[in-house]
């Protein structure tokens, strides 16, 4: 029998190569520079329409050879909402183009540059409240951002502005207000700068700025579903941190008891939740 399969599989590759098989295969009718890039995650979004840079010199400089706005999207390999985001709007060929038409695009792996993560989702969450990936930031030729978001539908979706609209009105606004983005720009960077640096000899954060701090997560907290703000959401231990610190700071008092509860009501519902990690064990043993 294998002396009669042999011929036969041989005669079928000859006369139906492999590669004509594969040639129409989903997602290879595109090739973008990711795919020289070792990461996974950068890899699997190197068949997208969407004319994708890494992280480097040549985006930077074609981005001010050109005078083109930058578009910053940051995700990992194992984030749920960068591959919506990815098949959603990636790998649609009308946003690719509006994306390629009028922005410099790049793709950064945040397991592999935490460093840009930090950088850009500082000010993601200083702008907007929340954060979180993908995180999607607009960034002016010299790398400062202006505008910034996680995960945004193709279009206007659940009260949230869809990408096409986006991308648009700031492609627009770039074309006939670019000065006023880039002092704009300038503005946030000086208001970041001064937030985050302290007199020297000083590791306090001001009662003033911790006060606020707690009012947004009170504002912002879902009382019926934990978290804060709203979907999509994100784990963020660096919230919960300050909200247990704040009670700590006066457990007595009514604000910091509303701390507390915020923080155990979120960890409740995220251990009763799909959150099934390695980890979970930790969330369980802080309810305890």
């Amino acid at each position: 029998m294998m002396k009669l399969i042999a011929p036969i599989l041989v005669a079928a590759l000859v006369l139906f190569p492999l590669k004509a098989i594969t040639a129409g295969s989903a997602g290879e009718e595109y090739t973008n520079r990711l795919i020289h890039e070792k990461s996974p995650y950068l890899l699997q979004h190197a068949h997208n329409p969407v004319d994708w840079y890494p992280w480097g010199k040549e985006a930077f400089d074609k981005a001010k050879k050109e005078n083109k706005p930058i578009f910053l999207s940051v995700g990992y390999s194992t984030c749920h909402w960068c591959h919506v985001m990815e098949h959603e709007s990636f790998e649609n060929e009308e946003i690719a183009k509006l994306m390629n038409d009028n922005f410099v695009n790049i793709k950064v792996d945040r397991e592999e540059r935490p460093d840009i993560d930090q950088v850009y989702m500082t000010f993601v969450q200083a702008t907007t409240g929340s954060g979180g990936w993908p995180m999607n930031v607009w960034l002016t030729p010299d790398l400062k951002p202006f505008v910034g978001g996680t995960y945004f539908p193709p279009d206007d979706k659940w009260g949230q502005p869809g990408l096409k609209q986006v991308l648009n009105k700031i492609a627009d606004a770039w074309k006939t207000d670019r000065a006023k983005i880039v002092t704009s720009s300038d503005q946030i960077l000086r208001q970041l700068q001064s937030a985050v640096e302290q007199p020297a000899g000083s590791d306090k954060v001001a009662d003033g700025i911790r006060a606020k701090a707690y009012e947004q997560f009170a504002t912002q907290f879902d009382d019926k579903f934990g978290g804060f703000a709203g979907a999509p959401k994100f784990p963020r231990p660096v919230a919960l941190n300050f909200l247990f610190d704040f009670y700590g700071s006066d457990p007595d008092v009514k604000d910091g008891k509303h701390a507390l509860e915020m923080s155990i009501f979120t960890l409740r519902k995220m251990a009763e939740g799909g959150i099934h990690e390695s980890h979970r064990w930790r969330v369980s043993s802080l309810l305890d």
